[in-house]
């Protein structure tokens, strides 16, 4: 399977992008939100789902590995299709659906067009508990800032002692702990969790 490419963005759309690796173009779908984030890039690195059906395959395209993870939770949703899914993701960004999710937002999952009242709930019924357990690689809820480095790194080590990823997102947004050090986090985190 194919888990990522690199390469030139030779054209870049709200619904595509072609990736040329090495003089082969790969045509990847992707949300709004990950054309919001490389509009402007020649080049760079993109995450890959591929969507096998029998009248096609299908490669679709994620800046980040926190937006495929979620794609991938959404698409094992019964009457939630690949398409499904990137349209939700195109709505709203993955920290927005990510929490619409936790949170049990069925009426913002229905705003999304193609979401109706039963699909909404059904996600909400299928993901809610799993991804309140797993979270998605602490990407979700923090935006890009230098500091945050430190933070996704003291989160990932937060939970690989054994903590909650959600308790532990909430406990560093809360401590906004932005120009520490990895060490520091850990330890002001510790004293709260």
């Amino acid at each position: 399977m194919i888990t990522h490419l690199q390469g030139q963005f030779t054209q870049v759309t709200p619904a595509y992008v072609v990736v040329d690796c090495h003089g082969v173009g790969y045509c990847l779908h992707i949300s709004l939100y990950t054309f919001e984030k490389i509009k402007d890039q020649k080049s760079g690195l993109l995450f890959t789902h591929l969507s096998i059906k029998e009248d096609g395959h299908t490669l679709f395209g994620f800046v980040d590995e926190a937006e495929r993870n979620l794609f991938r939770q959404l698409i094992l949703v019964n009457g939630v299709g690949a398409n499904t899914a990137r349209m939700m993701l195109s709505n709203l960004n993955p920290g927005e659906l990510y929490n619409a999710i936790v949170n049990g937002n069925v009426g913002l999952l229905k705003s999304i067009k193609g979401i109706g009242e039963k699909t909404a709930q059904r996600i909400v019924i299928d993901l809610q508990s799993k991804l309140s357990k797993e979270g998605l690689n602490g990407e979700i809820s923090m935006p890009a800032t230098p500091g945050n480095a430190n933070q996704r790194m003291a989160m990932d080590a937060l939970v690989t002692l054994g903590f909650n990823r959600v308790a532990v997102e909430k406990t560093l947004t809360k401590l906004n702990l932005q120009n520490h050090n990895t060490e520091d986090i850990i330890k002001q985190a510790l004293k709260v969790l």
